[in-house]
């Protein structure tokens, strides 16, 4: 059975952690899961939620840190990935993980070894009811966007990609894939929707300002990389930028 690390940053989201955690805990039946939670400094009940479902789920592990923000948080997770574990992949404390997402791209590994990676499409909605389901009539748009959760990783590529830049405030998942992508490794684009992805008025990516600074800074770097080295190469009209700039203005 294949030993899969999932990694989930935790910063004041009692609202929707225990949802995001059971969407994981419903499809460990398929693999052999670990669950690792990054408590950056949550000063809600989060993380008291957490501790709970360990008690009954020993998949579950809580790291505790002082707040320093989700770029450090998720470097914390990776530094935890057990030596062991064969995957890695990535889930944001109020989103929900789709039923079947892993098992269906673990196929792909199976039928191909020689791949690194797998990324697939993601859902944005602003309403997940109770079963993790967007809600009839909820807006919603499935893209292959830019989302951490999106892939599903061999465990060696933290060695060979490295970090999150911790310079980034933000758009840490964006450089990281586009590390991830110009690496060259062998790696499929699926159709597997990987991800819900909660619209609300908590996300990050609310600060418009920030998010822009910090994602035109990952751009950028990208570019010098590129320059620097011209054999680095990136898949054409990888993200699809425009459905969700229409999501978004909608």
């Amino acid at each position: 059975m294949n030993r899969l690390s999932v990694i989930i940053p935790l910063y004041n989201r009692a609202a929707f952690i225990g949802q995001a955690l059971k969407s994981l805990l419903d499809q460990s039946d398929a693999f052999d899961l670990s669950i690792i939670v990054v408590n950056d400094g949550s000063t809600d009940d989060g993380p008291e939620i957490v501790e709970k479902l360990m008690v009954s789920h020993p998949s579950i592990s809580m790291i505790s840190t002082p707040n320093q923000g989700v770029t450090k948080a998720r470097n914390v997770g990776l530094a935890a990935v057990p030596a062991d574990a064969e995957f890695f992949s990535f889930l944001d404390s109020d989103d929900i993980s789709p039923p079947g997402r892993f098992s269906a791209d673990l196929a792909e590994f199976d039928s191909n070894p020689d791949i690194q990676f797998t990324y697939g499409r993601m859902t944005l909605t602003d309403q997940l009811g109770d079963d993790g389901e967007p809600t009839p009539g909820a807006r919603t748009v499935t893209v292959r966007g830019v989302s951490l959760c999106a892939g599903l990783y061999r465990r060696n590529l933290i060695d060979s990609v490295g970090n999150f830049d911790e310079s980034l405030e933000q758009s840490e998942d964006t450089d990281y894939l586009l590390r991830l992508f110009e690496s060259g490794v062998q790696h499929v684009l699926t159709q597997t929707i990987c991800v819900y992805y909660r619209r609300h008025e908590g996300n990050m990516t609310v600060n418009s300002k920030v998010a822009m600074r910090n994602f035109m800074l990952a751009i950028k770097k990208s570019l010098a990389r590129r320059k620097a080295n011209p054999a680095v190469a990136m898949p054409e009209n990888l993200f699809d930028f425009n459905a969700l700039i229409e999501m978004r203005n909608g």
